[in-house]
């Protein structure tokens, strides 16, 4: 993926360009917001990484500008305000999502390369293939192998982000803000009770379990499966 960061913190910026290059992905890296704003309008990026205190123009406004202009890039907001009135401003504005600082690096790629992936989806296909599951998006139906597998709303939304991020850890901060729009973890059971009404649905009773629990951070779908 293409991937511009707009942050003006050096060693901010320096680690997150190397971590994203390492794992495969060219970044292009602008410490200004309004020059920032001008990369994203003139070139193609798949994803944004967008800090909110920067220098000549904030995050939010830019932000705002983008999304004026039509430009439907995902953004992540990446700020050390971690309160939820500045969440929700930034996601009312556009963002797509929000990570607050400071921050594993391992859950800002899982986060990016998530975006990337689901913006990918929306524009080349109606369905999600992994092993003998499918997901139709358009018709909004489950099958594994020649079974039909009823879901209700949000256990339809839960597998498919964890489809949609497959191969890597979706922590329970994902999943609270990607399917239950909590921009805080209420210190609810609520993920817990979906994940193993969904279990019961699409593992139980086949031989290859799809859903991997990843002690102490979120869960995960393998790809390819065994």
């Amino acid at each position: 993926m293409n991937v511009l960061l707009i942050e003006d913190d050096p060693t901010v910026g320096s680690h997150i360009q190397q971590g994203l290059e390492k794992a495969g992905h060219n970044c292009h890296v602008f410490n200004d917001g309004e020059a920032g704003m001008y990369e994203a309008m003139a070139q193609r990026h798949d994803v944004i990484i967008l800090d909110i205190m920067l220098p000549s123009r904030d995050g939010f406004s830019v932000l705002e500008q983008l999304r004026n202009e039509k430009i439907s890039t995902p953004v992540l907001l990446l700020s050390a305000k971690g309160q939820v009135e500045d969440k929700v401003k930034g996601l009312r504005t556009g963002a797509n999502d929000y990570l607050t600082k400071p921050f594993a690096f391992e859950e800002l790629l899982a986060r990016v390369e998530g975006l990337g992936a689901r913006q990918a989806d929306a524009d080349t296909t109606t369905h999600i293939h992994v092993g003998d599951l499918t997901l139709d998006l358009l018709n909004r139906k489950v099958t594994r192998g020649d079974t039909e597998i009823e879901l209700q709303s949000k256990e339809f939304q839960l597998l498919e982000c964890l489809l949609r991020h497959r191969g890597k850890i979706v922590t329970r901060s994902m999943l609270l803000e990607h399917v239950w729009n909590y921009h805080f973890d209420p210190q609810t059971n609520v993920i817990d009770v979906h994940i193993s009404r969904l279990r019961q649905k699409v593992d139980k009773t086949f031989n290859v379990p799809l859903i991997e629990t990843v002690r102490g951070t979120g869960y995960r779908i393998a790809d390819p499966l065994p």
